[in-house]
């Protein structure tokens, strides 16, 4: 009794420390966007009030002789760079208002920015250390004929490319092949006996993909042998699985900003849907499902999937700030942008009115998503 209780004590306290690192990769993440405005801001010689680390009541502050102020806060899930003059009118030629709106347009976008150069610094690390994700054929089907035969996979294949598209994921390989027909040959590049070689694969059934996630369909249609076990709907033998592949230096890099891009290409899809109502708010989550996700992820999967953790919220930062949500760089971008071209300001009171409910708006959300994941 007191071995199952220690045991389960023990997995409790493994997964705080899961927990612990993926609050330390939001906040990095966080510190490293806020870091931009900092930098940019300094830059341009903005009046700069505070830089924190975290929100809430102070744990330490530290004020600079210039009158900058540097502190951490108690809750390490947010943090900011506060300007001087910033949702209201001052005389000092300091105040973020008071600078050129360009300049301004700089300082907001280059938050999300960092995020972005962040992210693609640890994917090429990630690509660097381990290889980049890549999927390797386990079994493939008997060739019917001998044309069949000619237009097939052979076993241990590792799939780079299909019909000119970069794969690291199944879905990417759905997504390249989707609405294809039976009979159709496709051009792949793959690795196969240690070399690269571009195949033309025969499609044995149609890909008409509803479900993103149906591999089942898409080992019929690529001659991949599987068998499944009903009982928990998982591949029991057979299929595709994922490895790691190494690049030279070049292609290392050209591949990380692919897989960047890739990132950045499903947050707006999945944003898309959200608009469109193909998916429900019950798919989305808060800071805190976030966390949770991201401790269940780094579970499995070790440092590497640490880095892609990291490298995937750097990403999710970067494209959520830019959306012109009030309270968010993209919409005070936008306002901006509108000064410029008017020659005038929007009322800054109205302006800081309109920011500050979408803020109150956006924490609202966040609570409701998170607490929805609870039931």
């Amino acid at each position: 009794m007191e071995f199952l209780f220690l045991a389960s004590f023990l997995e409790v306290m493994q997964y705080m420390g899961y927990i612990l690192i993926a609050i330390l990769i939001l906040l990095s993440m966080i510190t490293v966007h806020e870091l931009g405005h900092y930098l940019t801001g300094k830059l341009f010689s903005f009046g700069i009030e505070e830089f924190a680390i975290g929100f809430g009541p102070k744990l330490f502050s530290k004020k600079k002789k210039d009158g900058e102020v540097f502190s951490v806060r108690l809750f390490p899930l947010g943090g900011f760079c506060s300007f001087k003059g910033e949702d209201k009118d001052s005389d000092d030629k300091s105040a973020f208002n008071n600078k050129k709106p360009w300049q301004r347009i700089i300082v907001l976008v280059s938050g999300a920015l960092m995020n972005y150069l962040f992210a693609l610094l640890i994917i090429c690390l990630m690509f660097g250390i381990y290889g980049q994700s890549a999927l390797v054929t386990y079994k493939t089907m008997p060739a019917q004929t001998e044309y069949e035969q000619s237009y097939s996979f052979n076993d241990k294949d590792i799939i780079l490319k299909a019909d000119g598209k970069n794969i690291y994921l199944s879905t990417d390989l759905i997504k390249a092949i989707n609405g294809k027909k039976q009979g159709d040959i496709l051009d792949f590049e793959v690795i196969r006996n240690g070399k690269k070689q571009n195949v033309k694969i025969l499609l044995r059934a149609d890909t008409d993909f509803t479900n993103m996630q149906d591999t089942t369909k898409l080992y019929s249609a690529l001659g991949i042998y599987f068998e499944m076990d009903y009982t928990s709907g998982q591949m029991q033998n057979g299929g595709l699985y994922t490895t790691g592949v190494r690049f030279g230096f070049f292609e290392t890099i050209f591949r990380s900003v692919d897989y960047s891009a890739k990132l950045a290409g499903s947050i707006f899809a999945v944003l898309g849907e959200l608009l469109t109502g193909k998916l429900g708010l019950s798919s989305m989550g808060g800071t805190i499902t976030t966390v949770a996700v991201a401790a269940d992820v780094i579970s499995v999967g070790g440092f590497r999937n640490v880095l892609n953790i990291a490298s995937f919220i750097g990403v999710n930062l970067a494209v959520f700030n830019l959306l012109p949500i009030p309270a968010l760089d993209g919409s005070r971008a936008i306002f901006t942008l509108i000064e410029w071209v008017r020659g005038k300001p929007i009322n800054r009171r109205v302006e800081g009115i309109i920011h500050s409910v979408g803020f109150v708006l956006l924490l609202v959300f966040a609570i409701i998503v998170d607490v929805q994941q609870c039931f």
